[in-house]
């Protein structure tokens, strides 16, 4: 059922199409065609419509009534790293409150790892992820904090994905404690040097216990100087600056943005900035549930992502995500897949994944069911029966 690249398929007979195109099919936000046809040519969307109308092709693919979505676009994770923290997670789902300083017992882990076993780790929860759904993903260094390390870590994500970000501004390294001047002047200086050639994007921890704002504006700034475009750990645990940060340094996205001011919402609403919102973490933390009915009746464009990590999110489940999404923040099943989808794309500056339209990359999942909806409707049923990347059947 796969095409190489140059073969046209048509893949016909799918009850419901996701195109995330709203001049196409119903006019929603979704695009939503329905006993629709896809035709791809090469690694490419060349054809979407009614599958009546679709176009001979070399190739032909029978959905069998299934739903046909793009792939998820997960615009948030930090898979580059060792170990776990199930005792860590234990003892917080027995009453212990969760703080940015658990990522140190990771730090410990990732260092004492060798290149194959980074890699190896990184590549199973990739393959875990494409499973089900996935098929753009971001991630991030931030568990080395050294500079060797933190560059291996990039080199080695590079190698896997071309969305990489350098997050040496995780926490400040447990090696420069009593002096986190020192450690910011590293990681806007010799750790930025070495990281800047493997990454395309630069972030921080915007955070009590992390980095203020005058240290997330310096960080923020140099690795814009050298290349590397923003995104910020905005607002997570408590109020800050981290959202209005994002915004004035035209980050791409502030991610979690869980304690939001109307301030912070306005200009979120008001920039070209997206709201990440990673409902892993609170369900994983149990802390308080980011408000995206809030953001979105404001006019904010809202991401969905994972945030998979050992410490505070451990899933690379984005299906389970949209039904955190649906049931505890108050998103439609529609917006919280755009969200997952298109949404995860605009994160990340991209307008060839998360829609299905022509000359969009060929990435899309099929569901064993007639719609989208029963994302949220059957929480925790792995419904994602194919998934194709690039014009390929990968899954």
């Amino acid at each position: 059922m796969s095409t190489a690249n140059g073969t046209t398929t048509v893949i016909t007979n799918i009850a419901s199409l996701v195109t995330n195109d709203p001049s196409l099919g119903d006019g929603s936000p979704l695009g939503l065609i329905q006993d629709a046809a896809v035709v791809i040519d090469g690694d490419r969307i060349a054809w979407t419509g009614d599958s009546r109308e679709a176009p001979a092709t070399d190739n032909r693919v029978d959905a069998g009534g299934r739903a046909v979505i793009p792939g998820f676009v997960d615009s948030h994770s930090h898979l580059v790293f060792a170990g776990d923290r199930t005792q860590e997670f234990n003892a917080r789902m027995s009453g212990r409150a969760y703080s940015a300083g658990g990522i140190r017992t990771t730090v410990a882990a990732t260092r004492a790892a060798s290149d194959e076993e980074l890699e190896r780790n990184l590549t199973h929860y990739l393959a875990e992820a494409l499973r089900q759904g996935t098929t753009t993903f971001e991630t991030k260094s931030g568990y080395g904090l050294t500079v060797e390390d933190e560059a291996r870590a990039l080199r080695i994500a590079s190698a896997h994905t071309d969305e990489v970000t350098y997050l040496g501004a995780h926490i400040v390294s447990p090696d420069f404690a009593d002096d986190p001047a020192a450690y910011v002047a590293l990681v806007t200086g010799e750790m930025l040097d070495a990281c800047a050639p493997y990454a395309r994007w630069v972030d921080v921890f915007c955070e009590k216990g992390a980095f203020d704002g005058d240290q997330a504006r310096a960080i923020l700034t140099a690795g814009k100087a050298k290349g590397l475009h923003p995104r910020v750990h905005a607002n997570q645990l408590s109020y800050g600056p981290g959202v209005q940060l994002a915004v004035e340094l035209d980050a791409a996205s502030a991610d979690h943005c869980t304690h939001l001011t109307d301030a912070d919402v306005d200009a979120l609403a008001s920039g070209d900035t997206v709201a990440t919102l990673l409902p892993g973490a609170e369900f994983s933390t149990r802390a308080e549930w980011p408000d995206a009915r809030r953001l979105l009746d404001a006019g904010a464009t809202v991401a969905l992502s994972t945030d998979c990590n050992p410490g505070s999110s451990f899933t690379s489940s984005v299906p389970f995500c949209i039904a955190l999404a649906v049931r505890d923040m108050r998103m439609t099943p529609d917006e919280a897949l755009w969200s997952a989808t298109a949404g995860g794309a605009r994160a990340l500056r991209r307008t060839d994944v998360g829609r299905l339209t022509p000359g969009a990359y060929a990435d899309l999942a099929f569901l064993d069911a007639p719609s989208h909806v029963h994302l949220a409707y059957r929480p925790g049923v792995p419904l994602v029966d194919q998934v194709w990347r690039r014009g390929v059947r990968v899954v």
